[in-house]
Parts: C-alpha cells; sequence; structure tokens
C-alpha cells in the first residue's frame, strides 16, 4: 500500500524549504503569512533579532468588526491592507514575502496583493 503524506505535512516541508532561502532583517523583515481554515494572520518579523515587529489577523476585534467572513479572498485582501497600514506606520516600506508554503493563489495572492497596493514593497 502507498502511503500518501499529508496536506499540512507537506505545507510545512514546502515552507522550511522556503525558510531556509528567507530571512527577514531589521532593513528588510519578514512578512509571514498563515492561513487556517477559519482565520488569517500574517507578521512581520526581524529574524536577527527574533522579534515581530507588526502582526495583525481575522481574529482581532477591529478587523472583525469590518469583515462579514473571516475565511475567504475578501478577508484576506482586507487582512493585507491593514498589515501594511500598521507596517507603514513603524516605518517598514521593504519586505519579504514568506507565503508559509501554501500554493500563492487565492488568499495568499489577496493578500500580498493587497499589501502591495496599500505600500508595502516586495
Amino acid at each position: 500500500m502507498v502511503s500518501k503524506k499529508s496536506r499540512s505535512e507537506v505545507r510545512v516541508n514546502k515552507h522550511r524549504k522556503l525558510r531556509n532561502r528567507l530571512s527577514g532583517t531589521a532593513q528588510c523583515p519578514r512578512l509571514a503569512v498563515f492561513r487556517s481554515n477559519n482565520h488569517m494572520y500574517a507578521q512581520i518579523i526581524d529574524d536577527v533579532a527574533q522579534t515581530t515587529l507588526v502582526s495583525a489577523s481575522t481574529l482581532q476585534k477591529d478587523v472583525k468588526a469590518n469583515l462579514e467572513k473571516t475565511n475567504n479572498v475578501d478577508a484576506a485582501a482586507y487582512l493585507g491592507k491593514v498589515i501594511a497600514e500598521k507596517a507603514l506606520e513603524k516605518g517598514i516600506k521593504e519586505v519579504v514575502f514568506d507565503r508559509g508554503g501554501f500554493i500563492y493563489q487565492g488568499k495568499v495572492q489577496a493578500l500580498a496583493d493587497a499589501a502591495r497596493e496599500a505600500g508595502l514593497n516586495f
């Protein structure tokens, strides 16, 4: 019988390979994205200092209040706009995009496009 890896196991392996190539610094931090079945999370991380500089998720009250659902493309796009605005307030303009092992389409792409439109460069 052929054993097949679960989707989450495959995603974790992809993310590990991505993280070998990506690293955030103080000048150009990493925009990390995670999506679960119900919510999305985005963080801007300085890997050298091992600190989270900015974070946003669809669980936050101010974000959730403006959304009808928290697990669709519209919610992802709104979250991208929110994380970009928070980053620009902190003076972060340039980031490295870490898709977290997820395929770059749908929600992940919507978040990235919205963050770019709101002023982040990557």
